[in-house]
Order: structure tokens, then C-alpha cells, then sequence
């Protein structure tokens, strides 16, 4: 009979070895002189990924709708650059389609003589939030394409061009914390942020016979143009239940993915939150670098957690009185009965 002790000392000896492995096999990877393509580079963290990439010696693409915003990106690019090789340029285009993502990444070939990008970042999305009762059709289609479509179709061209071209590269997907669990008002936005996770998953399996890789970032609140532009619908309740999140400036979430990809995982998680969140929810997902520090995460999340979800439900359920005069007063409930 094997006794207790014996097993914990084979775990723990299993666990060390596997983490000793992932830290010291493999080399970093190097994004010097290297062509990298951002959507949603214009503003928020794809910014400042686009400046501390160039800052890294890499050749950046930049990609998104508002053209003025693109100039000034360009700009603060240029300001960053370390050598006068590096290739650095915006293009405008929509990416809500696969036709123009698909023009969109072929035009940032051209300058490299028709060279697939090596690192493909999408950046680009948006949330609107608001309660689900008031949703429209229109808005629960829109939320899939402002978050799910905007990086299956990028993702999809990218990876057609790498296979097609025996590409060595990495396409990395961003999801956000709201794809490992959700709250109240993101019903148009967790979706598409889970749908990019299970996409992640999908992907990162399927393209190891391409020698692609695949990663996908979980970052939290990132206080950014986008974050000022969904307050501004977010109802009272949620803002209220994010009122103590700590969040991350753009640079931060940009280092913060940046540092995942040196250490090679696959969900990179940066935050004391996101990585509760990701031991408590990875299922079969790899185990990022320090294996240890998941498991221990993983319990506290398990006890932790639900105490969290029990103290959130809780300030819901007594905010039922007020959320029934709110629908009353925008008539989507009837007025009470005299």
C-alpha cells in the first residue's frame, strides 16, 4: 500500500520537474525585426502593444476604422521607433467582414514584399452594456460582431496566409475576464469574449500540425478610451458592483500579455483576479509557467470565489425594488396597477 506521504512527495516531484522544464526549455520569443500586426491599434491597450513592440525593434502594422486616430497612433510609433529599418504603418478598414480582413492583411504584406505578419494581435472590439430585457435584435447581433466576428474573421485570414506561406507564427486572440465568468449588463459582451475562448481552444489544438501558436489574454478592466466610452451605458447596479475592480492602465495590459508570450503560455492572465479566475475555470487548458502557483491559485479560488459570488448575488437581489421602477419608467414593464 503506498502511503500518503509517498504520493505527495511523487506530486510534488512531478509538479517541480514539469515546472523546471517550462522555465528553462525553449527560447523567449523576440519580436526584433519581426513584422507584427495589431487590429484595433489605434487607441487603448492595441496602442500602446503597437508602441512597445516598436520599442522592441519589430516592424508594426497597425489596423482600425477612425483615420485620424490612426495618424496620431502613427505618430507616437514613429516617436518610438529604435532603428530607421523598421517598417511602421496604419491602415483603415472595418474588419467586421472576412473580405476586408482579409484586404486588410494583404495590404500590410505589401511593404514586406508580400511577407506573411509572424505575430497577428487582436485587439479590436468593444462593449456597450446594458440589461438584457432592453436588448434588441440589432444589439445582440452587433455585440457578437463588435467582439467575437471582429476576431474570427482577422484570425481566420491570418491563419489561411500562414498555413499557405508555412508561416512559423502566433496568432493571439484577447478575451477579456468576463470570458471566464460573467456579471449582470455584459450580455451583449461576455458572449462573444467566451465564443473567442472556445475559438482559442479550438485553435490552438488544430494548428500545432501548422506549427502556429496560439495564445489568448484575459486582461481585467483596462481604463481606456474604449472603458470611458461603455460607462457611459453601463447601468447604476454595475457600476456600482465594479466600483472596488482594480484595474490596469493600457501600458500595463500591453506588458502584461507581452510577459505572457515570453513565458509561453497559452492564457495569459496578469492580474491577482485573472489568475484566480483562469485556475478556477482552465479545464483542460495547459497550466501556464508556474504550475505550483496555479494549484495554489486554484484553491483559493475555489473557497474565494464563492464568497465573492454569494456577496454580488446578494447586493442584486436587493436591488430588485429599484430595478422595477427603473423598467417602469422606460416602459418596459406597465405601470403598477391602482
Amino acid at each position: 500500500m503506498i502511503s500518503a506521504l509517498t504520493i505527495f512527495a511523487l506530486v510534488t516531484s512531478t509538479l517541480l520537474l514539469t515546472m523546471g522544464w517550462s522555465l528553462f526549455s525553449g527560447k523567449k520569443w523576440d519580436p526584433s525585426g519581426r513584422h507584427c500586426y495589431i487590429t484595433g491599434g489605434s487607441t487603448g491597450m492595441g496602442l500602446a502593444l503597437a508602441i512597445l513592440l516598436t520599442k522592441k525593434g519589430a516592424d508594426v502594422s497597425i489596423v482600425a476604422r477612425n483615420k485620424e486616430q490612426l495618424e496620431k497612433a502613427l505618430a507616437q510609433m514613429e516617436a518610438a521607433r529604435v532603428t530607421p529599418n523598421q517598417v511602421l504603418r496604419s491602415y483603415s478598414f472595418s474588419l467586421d467582414t472576412f473580405d476586408a480582413a482579409k484586404k486588410a492583411l494583404e495590404m500590410a504584406c505589401e511593404p514586406h514584399g508580400g511577407e506573411t505578419p509572424e505575430a497577428v494581435f487582436l485587439c479590436a472590439g468593444k462593449a456597450t452594456p446594458g440589461f438584457f430585457v432592453e436588448e434588441t435584435e440589432e444589439s445582440m447581433k452587433k455585440g457578437m460582431d463588435n467582439t467575437y466576428w471582429l476576431a474570427a474573421w482577422s484570425a481566420k485570414a491570418a491563419s489561411q496566409r500562414m498555413i499557405r506561406t508555412r508561416t512559423h507564427g502566433k496568432i493571439v486572440f484577447v478575451s477579456s475576464v468576463l470570458g471566464y465568468m460573467s456579471m449582470l449588463g455584459y450580455s451583449t459582451y461576455s458572449p462573444g469574449k467566451h465564443a473567442i475562448r472556445g475559438l482559442a481552444e479550438t485553435l490552438r489544438q488544430e494548428f500545432l500540425m501548422y506549427s502556429i501558436d496560439v495564445h489568448i489574454y484575459f486582461p481585467a478592466t483596462i481604463y481606456s478610451p474604449g472603458y470611458e466610452e461603455e460607462n457611459k451605458t453601463k447601468p447604476k447596479l454595475l457600476l456600482k458592483l465594479e466600483e472596488s475592480d482594480e484595474g490596469v492602465t493600457p501600458e500595463q495590459a500591453a506588458l502584461g500579455l507581452y510577459k505572457g508570450l515570453q513565458r509561453g503560455d497559452f492564457h495569459v492572465t496578469d492580474t491577482f483576479i485573472t489568475d484566480v479566475f483562469r485556475t478556477t475555470a482552465r479545464g483542460s487548458t495547459p497550466f501556464g509557467g508556474n504550475i505550483l502557483k496555479d494549484v495554489l491559485y486554484g484553491f483559493v479560488g475555489s473557497i474565494a470565489l464563492v464568497f465573492w459570488r454569494r456577496d454580488v448575488d446578494k447586493q442584486v437581489v436587493g436591488h430588485r425594488e429599484a430595478h422595477e421602477e427603473y423598467l417602469t419608467s422606460t416602459g418596459v414593464l406597465p405601470p403598477p396597477s391602482k
